[in-house]
C-alpha cells in the first residue's frame, strides 16, 4: 500500500465533522417556543436535525415539541454545568450501579409501595394494595397484578391492564 492510499483509507475512516449547532439569542426563545407549537411534524423534524445535529427519533408530537423547546432554551440560556452533570452522573451510578439496563427501565412504572389499587369487577370493589416486592389483596400476597386479576375473573388478564395501569412495569 502506498502513503497516498493510506491517507485516503485514514480520510474514509474518520469521523464526520460534528454539526455546529446554531447559537440562539434569548430575545428569540418565547416566538421560537410558540412557534413549535403550532409547526408540521415535518418542520420538527427539520428543527430537531438543525438544533441536534442528527436524525429526529420516531417518537410523537408532544416529545419533540418539548423537546426541543428544552433545547432552544438550552442553546439561548446555556445548559447544566458540568459540575452538575458530574453529580448526576455519580447519584445515577449510586442508583443502578453502573448497569446500563437498569438505567433504562423507568424508575417510575411500578406504583410505590403503599399505593391501593381499586377495581369494580361485576358490581364488586376490589382493592389491591402494592407492596414492596409483591401485592397484597384479601390479606393474601400475590407476586403480580395478573395473578389477583385472574382470582377475581376466573380468566387470564394482563394485570396491569386491568388494574388501568398503563403497559407492564419498565415497559
Amino acid at each position: 500500500m502506498t502513503r497516498r492510499s493510506t491517507a485516503k483509507a485514514k480520510q474514509k475512516d474518520a469521523a464526520p465533522p460534528a454539526p455546529t449547532l446554531p447559537k440562539i439569542p434569548p430575545a428569540q426563545v418565547l416566538p421560537r417556543l410558540a412557534a413549535l407549537q403550532t409547526a408540521t411534524a415535518a418542520e420538527l423534524r427539520e428543527q430537531w436535525r438543525v438544533l441536534f445535529g442528527k436524525e429526529p427519533p420516531p417518537f410523537n408530537r408532544p416529545y419533540l415539541v418539548s423537546r426541543l423547546s428544552y433545547r432552544v432554551q438550552e442553546l439561548a440560556y446555556g445548559g447544566l454545568r458540568p459540575e452538575t452533570r458530574a453529580r448526576l452522573e455519580a447519584l445515577g451510578e449510586q442508583l443502578d450501579g453502573g448497569n446500563v439496563v437498569l438505567r433504562r427501565i423507568r424508575a417510575d412504572s411500578r406504583p410505590l409501595p403503599g399505593t391501593r389499587l381499586v377495581r369494580e369487577y361485576d358490581g364488586v370493589q376490589h382493592v389491591v394494595t402494592v407492596r414492596a416486592d409483591d401485592f397484597e389483596f384479601e390479606g393474601r400476597p400475590y407476586r403480580s397484578l395478573s395473578a389477583i386479576a385472574r382470582h377475581i375473573t376466573g380468566t387470564r388478564w394482563n394485570g396491569w391492564t386491568f388494574f388501568g395501569l398503563k403497559g407492564r412495569p419498565g415497559a
